[in-house]
């Protein structure tokens, strides 16, 4: 008998994929000195960063199933080998000069990693924590969120001590390194594994049965309407906090690493507290903050309380992903659950195009952020009301 995996060594090893993966939230520190070497414009640069989040939700979207019947080391292989090749290649089409190359290295390759990435490690941890749903996904992606923290300084550091192009270089194959290192350690649970108190797993549903469901329809929305406000807020954060607020460069690069502290925190902590106060009232919960901050945003002036509102926002963004994987997971069961995961994500694709792009053209169009913030805080009441009616329907079929 093959001895039996510590858990927490495979959280921990999922900890260490997402925060490779993660550093995708760090694209704002690269806007500006793309912007300044290459003269490239706001639009253009930002949609490097909304074609990775498109590509990582549609490849997580088709490729779920594979990575099922594939497991956890040569799916996390395989994001290794994507992740750090996209990257590191992003290096080459700067040195170039070529936004296309751009394009397709950071944005398609590199979105394809993160989607195999992402999804890698989530399925088998929550198999590995039937007893504690919550928690386990706020571990795995919590990763994904703190990730900012460490690679907008470093990133920083190293286009300020080497060029854009070398940044590239090393940040892809340390990545390369990390996940491949990370993902050799994971594996599924064993046939029948209960967890620690022995519980009882629900199989569920498959994914094609879960996506004829309004339950998956409306939580889509929800997510969908969540992201692509928050995820607006992340890809603008650095030039929004230097015009709103009036932060230098390095205060708002400084914020952006901060950024990755309430992003991941948000994570691991309102999916923790899933597992008490249930998943719908948790959504409920981190939905009505967020409109609350979005509505007070352009008002502020104030460098601290403005971060302060941007952090509270951030932690909310986060706390959409950790809840909703878990939630996934009390709707439809383990069954498909990297599948159906997986679909899931394709509201992330979508929100990644939509979100930084609107911002960005709102921007262009006017003299402040102001009016995207009140019509994203709008967005987020829509949000609000399908979580409202998706509680009510778990209600009427329990």
């Amino acid at each position: 008998m093959n001895k039996l995996k510590n858990r927490w060594l495979i959280a921990a090893s999922a900890v260490g994929i997402h925060l490779s993966i993660g550093s995708v939230y760090a694209w704002s520190v690269y806007t500006k000195p793309l912007i300044a070497q290459l003269g490239w414009g706001l639009k253009e640069t930002q949609f490097t960063f909304s074609l990775a989040i498109f590509f990582l939700g549609m490849s997580a979207a088709f490729l779920g199933s594979y990575v099922e019947k594939l497991g956890p080391k040569k799916s996390g292989r395989l994001a290794a080998l994507f992740f750090g090749v996209g990257i590191a290649g992003s290096g080459l089409a700067v040195y170039a000069h070529s936004l296309w190359g751009l394009y397709l290295s950071y944005g398609v390759v590199g979105g394809i990693g993160l989607g195999l990435g992402y999804i890698t490690p989530i399925t088998s941890l929550v198999k590995w924590f039937p007893d504690k749903k919550g928690l386990a996904t706020g571990l795995a992606i919590m990763g994904f969120g703190f990730a900012a923290l460490i690679s907008s300084p470093l990133i920083v550091y190293l286009i300020g001590h080497t060029s854009i192009p070398t940044t590239f270089f090393i940040m892809g194959g340390s990545y390369f390194v990390v996940i491949l290192a990370a993902s050799s350690y994971i594996a599924p649970p064993p046939e029948g594994y209960g967890g620690p108190a022995k519980t009882k797993e629900i199989t569920g549903l498959t994914a094609k049965e879960a996506i004829r469901t309004k339950k998956f329809w409306y939580l889509w929305i929800m997510f969908f309407l969540n992201i692509s406000c928050g995820i607006a807020i992340i890809s603008a954060a650095s030039p929004m906090a230097q015009e709103s607020a009036g932060l230098t460069t390095a205060a708002a690069a400084a914020m952006v690493g901060f950024m990755g502290i309430f992003n991941g925190g948000g994570r691991i902590g309102w999916s923790a507290a899933s597992d008490f106060l249930g998943r719908p009232n948790t959504y409920i919960t981190f939905l009505c903050i967020e409109i609350a901050a979005f509505l007070l945003l352009p008002g502020v002036h104030n460098a601290l309380l403005f971060q302060l509102l941007i952090f509270l926002i951030v932690s909310c963004y986060g706390a959409g992903f950790s809840t909703t994987t878990a939630y996934i997971s009390d709707l439809f069961g383990t069954k498909e659950l990297g599948a159906i995961v997986g679909y899931m994500l394709t509201a992330w694709a979508a929100a990644g195009m939509a979100g930084p792009l609107f911002a960005a053209i709102a921007r262009s169009a006017s003299t402040s952020y102001n009016g995207t913030l009140y019509c994203f805080s709008v967005l987020l009441v829509i949000a609000l009301v399908f979580s409202i009616l998706l509680k009510r329907l778990l209600n009427k079929t329990s």
